[in-house]
């Protein structure tokens, strides 16, 4: 029996002294965690964004026309007028004087004209009787016309001297908004003293767009045809995005062409004009406008930052049903914002991994989840863009 006791004693204690000694079994990392997209064919908007200035539809320099010394400044300065609103008064008293003085010497003038008038008549029917010589006969032609030449220099003198007289009063070229005066009351002012002030009409108010010469030429390769590049411009609806990031509740419409290039730049400028109730909107403003240049058909498009680039070569990781993960080449298109067009090496309904490319190895697993577009990814930047 002792034996048999001992024996058992020692089976125990050497099962326990095994399961004492097992270790936990191993398990690995997780897979890492990656962003995809899935792509699909979609018919994508080739959105453009560019830096624009506003400035005034009309700007108007507010300029003396006659000199003398300006006696009322009779608008409020930044204020909204009328065209035909009066601005300046310049003192009237000179040309009052100058418009009496032409007109007295008219009116001696044309008394001389009636007397030159009747001696010529008289020496016409003398001369016809033969009581006078002809030389007298053309004298008092010759008197008569002088006259009347006379007359007429003096009506041009009095329309002259009605013009300066008008002249004193300065009046708002447009309807606009006013800026400040640059000259006060009791400054003497003339043609050669610079504007008094600066005015501009804002509703409409126009964006100052540049495009590079690049763009330019594309747009018109896209577009030959002068009549349907017309039409198509005319149809875009512009938005403007103010420095502050908010967009202007107005839609714009294409204005016009300038029609050159900038040397210097290489560049083209062109208007965009917005409409401007209630003077929101000011002259010197910095934003940007933005618009849907064209649709582009079926593009199966993966954000830039997806796209690896190796001497010239370009690569996407493409994560399989079995989460593994290949690295594909493929052949890139037109950039449209932060995408790019895949045009070889993808098919609809792959999975092209986004974000944690540097976890992304060839055969590796991965753990996938969804990559969420930013809202404007699909904008083009003026810097990025190529296209017009």
């Amino acid at each position: 029996m002792k034996p048999l006791i001992a024996l058992a004693t020692f089976l125990i204690c050497l099962s326990f002294s095994a399961g004492c000694s097992r270790k936990p079994a191993q398990t690995g990392p997780p897979p890492p965690e990656v962003l995809v997209t899935t792509v699909t064919p979609q018919d994508v908007p080739r959105v453009l964004e560019r830096v624009a200035t506003l400035d005034g539809f009309i700007n108007a320099n507010i300029n003396a026309q006659v000199q003398g010394y300006i006696v009322s400044r009779d608008y409020q300065e930044g204020s909204v007028v009328k065209k035909g609103d009066l601005l300046f008064q310049i003192d009237p008293r000179p040309f009052e004087a100058a418009l009496a003085q032409a007109k007295g010497t008219l009116a001696k003038d044309k008394a001389n004209q009636v007397k030159a008038d009747a001696d010529k008549k008289r020496a016409m029917d003398l001369s016809n009787k033969k009581v006078i010589s002809d030389q007298e006969r053309d004298t008092a032609t010759a008197a008569a016309d002088s006259t009347r030449a006379n007359v007429e220099a003096d009506e041009a003198a009095v329309k002259q001297a009605e013009i300066n007289l008008g002249y004193t009063k300065i009046t708002a070229p447009i309807d606009g908004v006013t800026g400040f005066a640059n000259n006060q009351v009791g400054d003497l002012v003339g043609p050669s003293t610079g504007p008094l002030t600066t005015m501009s009409q804002i509703d409409p108010i126009k964006a100052v767009v540049t495009a590079g010469e690049g763009p330019f030429t594309d747009f018109v390769s896209r577009h030959p045809d002068a009549t349907e590049r017309q039409a198509y411009i005319k149809s875009l609806d512009f938005e403007l995005i103010l420095s502050s990031g908010s967009v202007y509740s107005q839609k714009g419409k294409f204005y016009a062409l300038d029609r050159n290039l900038d040397t210097k730049t290489g560049s083209i400028r062109y208007y965009v004009t917005f409409p401007n109730p209630g003077n929101i909107l000011r002259p010197g403003q910095f934003g940007k406008v933005r618009f849907v240049a064209d649709m582009k058909k079926g593009a199966m498009v993966v954000p830039q930052e997806a796209v690896s680039e190796l001497q010239g070569n370009y690569q996407v990781a493409v994560v399989d049903e079995n989460n593994k993960v290949s690295i594909r080449p493929v052949k890139m298109g037109e950039r449209i914002g932060a995408m790019w067009e895949v045009t070889e090496g993808l098919k609809p309904g792959d999975k092209v991994v986004v974000q944690g490319l540097q976890k992304a190895r060839e055969g590796s697993t991965v753990t996938v989840k969804d990559w969420t577009p930013p809202p404007d990814a699909l904008v083009s930047k003026a810097d990025q863009q190529k296209k017009p």
